[in-house]
């Protein structure tokens, strides 16, 4: 059986006067923070303080001689939010919270597995697989087996073996109806045992074999019953159907569960999140008290109250209603652009103007229900030369060059490691063919073992085609027995230069940036050192897995912010502009064929309206290029749903300009539907962005773009297979339609 690791003794914090926790406090979070030991639904709406609330229990709990640290369990959905949690608590008490079990589900269960990793049936220095990763493995097996990728494609499948994971299902537990799902359980099984072979877990993985642990075992989950006294758990209303049964077997002996969420920002129904957990918990726990945290300190009165109309359109909520004192403030600005260009040039214009007033770029926000509606946002930013960035881009630990490392470091850990091999098996290049792999694949698959495995046995051959297998194995013990004794930072210095990484960028025409990004990968090694407990490589390891599991903004140039409204979840911003309130956009198409899919488009709106402090735009467009069509709207019906007395419509205001200038707003009458000016002023006949023409040469097309006056203008036009083109409209002879 697997050891308990429990925290080492932590002294009792100095006692502060109570008054100093809860002077911050108003009656409904004091009296959330006082309760005693019991179940506690808190309904906190957007903007009401739930973190204070959070990390002021917890405080109060240990101060006032309730529990101590080691007694907490806290649940998180990101690591950032653990992270501003702990320093919270470190601010309020003289305390260290290195040892508290404070984290994210898959960083806890990934911690209670490698305590107990026999139990668990795991190596003990198992590896956590990325999404990435995992495609790759799913693509591995299914060429293996001959999987027609058309039939079965790789993402489908692991969609399939996660989905069935987060149902708590293993393979052997997953009911078959037809053909198809009997192939689709057939590769769940040979994934679960490729896994297996390779000691590898991914992410759905790390909580469903926790799980199973505490289920299966009764000392280990009596041990953890008893510790875990209070369990804090924030956005309760995204837990999935598996995370809430996970925690209801922690707190299977009386633990008291305090749950924090808002039914109403549930938006994560694509990934599994059960907003039917709130309910099932009031039931299940028998909770007595309901708590609301109704008054907001982020938006103003006209937003709150737009809010608020908005999603009493939804049924079945838990209910509550939003106030500030902070007073009804500007209304909601709303326009009517006659094309997703006028769009874009009505916020550029606007963020100039809110710039020039003082508002930094960063503290605006640019939202959008697809991420296909960026591109004429984006362009339009770029003409402007306006700094942006797109939220959620590429973040670190998914860089190409960081992949690689982290594929060398994996096999210095763990040389069983098949996914990890093969990323870097043969880069930087070394004269391993793809045949010699083929032959090195067939070969572990005979004899049931790791390609490592399979390794060890080449060379002895006259086979030509393994050339160069003998030496990487030989890189890899050599690497593996350097490292044995390095502090981790060194590890990682020693593994780029030893394995090839560093000269390969040095040599590449374009390669500082990656270096810059190879040696801050010894720098996150070094803080990891500095903040962790465990500082092993294969602690660092699972956390830089954890790490790339998140969507992160990065840092640095003052810019304006673009994202998804999903992506915008947890974060305000002093103006946000919401684009595209069409129908069949905002609303999405795809909510009519699902169930509860209208409402949940409602949270979305809803969420999006509760991100601006004090100024709010909303915007569509009468006709918008989408996917390669012209597509003529609707208002969304959501904008019905907000009461009139709280919007301000704004309307294109037509302005004079000087001879410079007429080029570019040339462009945007034609944006606006207005027909292009001739020469002398007059107007050209009827060429408008979203009109279909036909051309001689190209066929049929529709126009997309135009630029220009007189002998100079010329329109963008997208044709079918000779794709788009930018035409001399004296010269085209284009034909309406």
């Amino acid at each position: 059986m697997g050891i308990f690791l429990d925290d080492p003794p932590v002294a009792a914090p100095a006692l502060f006067p109570m008054s100093s926790l809860f002077s911050a406090l108003n009656p409904e979070q004091l009296e959330a923070v006082t309760l005693p030991h019991q179940p506690v639904l808190v309904l906190a709406g957007a903007g009401s303080g739930k973190t204070r609330v959070l990390t002021t229990r917890i405080a109060h709990l240990i101060q006032s001689g309730q529990v101590g640290p080691h007694g907490i369990l806290a649940v998180t959905f990101t690591n950032k939010a653990a992270k501003e949690m702990l320093v919270r608590i470190s601010s309020m008490l003289p305390i260290n919270t290195h040892g508290m079990w404070i984290g994210t589900f898959h960083g806890l269960c990934n911690r209670m597995l490698r305590a107990h990793y026999q139990d668990a049936g795991l190596p003990q220095s198992f590896q956590i697989l990325d999404s990435a990763d995992q495609l790759a493995v799913t693509k591995r097996i299914l060429k293996s087996l001959g999987a027609d990728d058309e039939k079965f494609p790789a993402r489908q499948v692991q969609w399939f073996i996660n989905n069935a994971k987060e149902e708590g299902l293993r393979a052997s537990q997953v009911e078959t109806y037809d053909d198809f799902a009997r192939k689709m359980v057939e590769f769940y099984l040979c994934y679960e045992q490729q896994c297996n072979k390779e000691g590898v877990v991914d992410f759905a993985e790390l909580l469903l074999r926790s799980y199973e642990l505490l289920t299966r075992n009764e000392i280990i989950r009596e041990h953890y019953g008893m510790r875990f006294r209070h369990i804090l758990v924030d956005e309760f209303q995204d837990t999935s159907r598996l995370q809430y049964k996970w925690l209801k077997l922690l707190a299977s002996n009386r633990a008291a569960v305090f749950a924090v969420g808002d039914d109403d920002q549930s938006i994560y129904a694509f990934r599994g999140a059960n907003t039917g957990n709130m309910k099932e918990f009031e039931r299940d726990f028998r909770v007595s008290k309901i708590i609301k945290l109704e008054q907001n300190y982020r938006s103003h009165g006209n937003i709150l109250d737009a809010a608020n109309a908005l999603i009493r359109n939804n049924s079945g909520r838990l209910g509550k209603n939003l106030w500030t004192s902070e007073g009804h403030g500007e209304p909601i600005r709303v326009y009517n652009a006659a094309t997703d260009f006028d769009e874009a040039a009505f916020i550029v214009e606007e963020v100039k103007s809110l710039h020039a007033e003082g508002v930094p770029l960063s503290q605006m926000a640019l939202l959008y229900r697809s991420n296909a509606q960026s591109r004429v946002l984006e362009h339009a930013l770029f003409n402007a030369s306006l700094a942006y960035r797109v939220y959620g881009g590429m973040r670190f630990f998914e860089r190409q060059e960081i992949k690689h490392a982290l594929a060398y470091l994996r096999l210095i850990a763990n040389p069983d490691d098949d996914n990890a091999l093969l990323r870097v098996v043969n880069f930087p290049t070394r004269g391993i063919g793809l045949r010699g792999l083929e032959q090195l694949q067939d070969e572990a698959e005979r004899q049931g073992s790791s390609l490592w495995s399979a390794m060890l046995g080449t060379g002895k051959g006259p086979d030509r085609q393994k050339k160069g297998i003998p030496g990487f194995v030989a890189l890899i013990d050599a690497m593996r027995g350097a490292c044995e004794r390095l502090p981790l930072p060194e590890i990682v210095e020693h593994m780029l230069e030893h394995s090839g990484l560093t000269a390969h960028y040095r040599a590449e025409r374009e390669g500082a940036d990656r270096l810059e990004n190879l040696n801050e990968l010894i720098n996150a090694a070094a803080s990891f050192v500095h903040e962790a407990e465990d500082d092993t490589l294969v602690a660092f390891l699972g956390h830089a897995s954890l790490e790339a599991g998140e969507h992160q903004a990065g840092g640095g140039q003052d810019a304006l912010q673009l994202m998804t409204v999903h992506s915008a979840k947890g974060l305000e911003f002093h103006s946000v502009f919401l684009s595209g309130l069409e129908e069949g956009l905002f609303p999405h198409d795809n909510s009519r064929n699902e169930a509860g899919g209208l409402e949940e488009e409602r949270r979305l709106m809803y969420v999006a309206l509760t991100r601006a402090r004090r100024r709010l735009y909303l915007s569509f467009a009468q006709s918008r290029m989408l996917h390669g069509q012209t597509r003529y709207n609707v208002p969304s019906r959501f904008l019905q749903e907000i009461p009139d007395r709280l919007l301000k419509s704004l309307q294109p205001v037509q302005k004079t300009v000087s001879r410079n200038q007429q080029r570019s707003d040339s462009n945007t009458e034609l944006a606006r539907g207005m027909p292009a000016r001739g020469p002398e002023g007059d107007s050209a006949p009827g060429w408008r962005i979203g009109q279909n023409v036909i051309h001689a040469k190209f066929g049929a097309g529709v126009i997309i773009n135009c630029e220009g006056r007189g002998a100079d203008a010329r329109v963008e036009v997208r044709f079918g297979r000779a794709g788009t083109k930018w035409l001399l409209l004296e010269y085209a002879k284009l034909i309406p339609v």
